[in-house]
């Protein structure tokens, strides 16, 4: 019925149009089976949608054997680090994505309204929105302290959390595996989630455990958005440890149980068995406060020393190492670009050590007290991933960035995790139907987010589209040589304009700076 009704809007003959897409297979980003259709769009939305006749445009393409789909939302990006410096995002246009969600794992710029006046100032390819980060938002407060906050500081984490909203946020991100948002308790969590979920927000959280851990980090997401009245996600949903796997049956089952007693939990999830992050992830929380200084002094203590060692072999055995220093690989160090791409075990070979888990912990704390550096994990199992994606709430997301091309050796998810959905997952493994996945990537994020003019396609909506070929749609990234971008997408337009044509990038930067649901201008 619902194609029915798209095929009658066709358009009266001879109407004009900015531009129609003809003989495409139009999926509609709700999940519903494709259709043959023409599409038309003009001043930034879609217009028509059905047999267009004799209608003209200003351009058209003619999409015969490709895929029309809503463009692909990013729920959980790391992309502002690279919007300035790079503003045509090429590594994410190339994957079809047209909207990034920035400020996740509790970090945020604050106060928020002058970077987004900022950014609103600038141009870049794609569209952005921003989440507040509680991580930013202790730190404004108490810095890196170690200890529960007062009433008095709870109070003014929840003003800045209310004016981050009518700043424009989209609601709360948490980061309770890294410090300070550690720190903080359940209780001081939901408080503020409080503030962000009355004025429309919502909560996406990295959770304080994703190892031995994970369930009782899963109840507590669930009950920060259950006790904060507002939805409530896992974010980049993994399970990490070879000791921990499997217990993704289990996490699943928590959201649905939620979901059946009225909590709105969701996930998001990227497709690859390793994570990334700072060489920190290694390292107790509690040696961490204060700041490098004070881990610095820790460190000097033979005591002190003997506990954080010990931790940091426990991790790299039963945690994000996976039982073997191999599987820990730097990506990008400031102090020595060198280091980038080579392991904890490459690097105890080069000193003609014997890659322990012990030596391979002394290596990680020189290479903490000269600053850290970020580093791939490979620790998570295929059977996980795929369990996790296909749960009908999972979304997918990248966790990546907007990278210079060429420079360090970063995750792969940053060139190929949308294409990476469509063309292993889709086509190769069968674990989604293609219209499940952008589905995933489309209406199901946009929803979460509000962006109730995105992720369909649907006349008067805004013209975010992609294009692509669905037989030959693949990433090209890998772990050894990520900086290559994915194949496969011919057409992308941002709010109307084409950014990518022909398989070309066309230089045309029209994204927009998106707001959340209290904003006041």
């Amino acid at each position: 019925m619902l194609a029915l009704l798209l095929l009658s809007l066709a358009a009266a003959p001879g109407a004009d149009f900015d531009l129609i897409i003809r003989n495409a297979r139009v999926l509609d980003g709700a999940g519903n089976p494709w259709m043959r259709a023409a599409v038309a769009v003009s001043a930034g939305r879609i217009a028509a949608i059905g047999q267009l006749g004799s209608a003209t445009a200003d351009q058209t393409v003619d999409a015969h054997g490709l895929t029309l789909a809503p463009g692909f939302i990013d729920i959980h990006s790391h992309g502002r680090g690279g919007i300035f410096p790079v503003p045509s995002a090429e590594n994410y246009i190339r994957q079809g994505v047209t909207t990034i969600l920035e400020g996740p794992d509790g970090s945020s710029p604050l106060p928020l309204k002058p970077y987004l006046d900022k950014l609103s100032a600038a141009r870049f390819a794609v569209n952005i929105g921003f989440l507040a980060g509680h991580g930013t938002i202790r730190a404004q407060v108490m810095r890196s302290e170690n200890r529960h906050s007062t009433p008095a500081e709870l109070a003014k984490m929840k003003d800045l959390m209310r004016h981050a909203m009518l700043d424009g946020a989209f609601g709360l991100s948490t980061g309770l595996f890294y410090v300070p948002g550690n720190y903080a308790a359940t209780e001081e969590v939901v408080e503020i989630a409080k503030v962000a979920g009355s004025m429309g927000g919502i909560h996406i959280s990295h959770m304080r455990d994703e190892a031995a851990g994970i369930l009782e980090s899963v109840r507590e997401t669930i009950r920060i958005g259950e006790q904060g009245r507002l939805p409530t996600q896992l974010t980049h949903h993994k399970i990490v440890g070879r000791s921990n796997w499997g217990q993704s049956a289990a996490t699943l089952r928590l959201v649905d149980e939620a979901r059946r007693r009225g909590v709105d939990a969701t996930i998001d999830q990227y497709p690859y068995t390793a994570s990334s992050t700072g060489t920190g992830a290694l390292f107790p929380q509690w040696a961490m406060a204060g700041g490098a200084k004070a881990l610095a002094e820790r460190l000097a203590s033979p005591d002190s020393r003997t506990k954080i060692k010990a931790e940091i072999v426990n991790r790299i055995l039963n945690d994000r190492g996976a039982g073997d220093p191999k599987n820990v690989v730097l990506a990008s160090c400031g102090f020595d670009k060198s280091l980038a791409g080579k392991s904890l075990a490459d690097l105890a070979r080069a000193r003609n050590q014997s890659p322990t888990p012990e030596i391979a912990a002394e290596i990680a704390i020189e290479i903490q007290l000269k600053g850290g550096c970020s580093a791939i994990y490979h620790a998570i199992d295929e059977a996980d991933v795929e369990r996790i994606m296909r749960h009908p709430q999972t979304m997918i997301a990248s966790d990546g960035g907007i990278p210079v091309f060429g420079v360090d050796v970063p995750h792969p998810r940053s060139y190929g995790t949308f294409a990476r959905v469509l063309g292993r997952y889709v086509r190769e493994r069968g674990v989604l139907t293609l219209e499940d996945a952008i589905r995933k990537m489309t209406s199901l994020p946009a929803n979460r987010m509000g962006l109730t003019g995105r992720g369909l396609i649907r006349p008067g909506m805004t013209a975010d589209l992609v294009l692509f070929d669905p037989a030959t749609i693949a990433d090209r990234a890998t772990f050894l040589e990520p900086h290559q971008y994915a194949t496969g997408v011919l057409y992308v337009w941002v709010n109307g304009i084409a950014v990518l044509a022909d398989g070309k990038m066309t230089g045309k930067l029209p994204g927009r700076v998106l707001y959340g649901p209290a904003r006041q201008p």
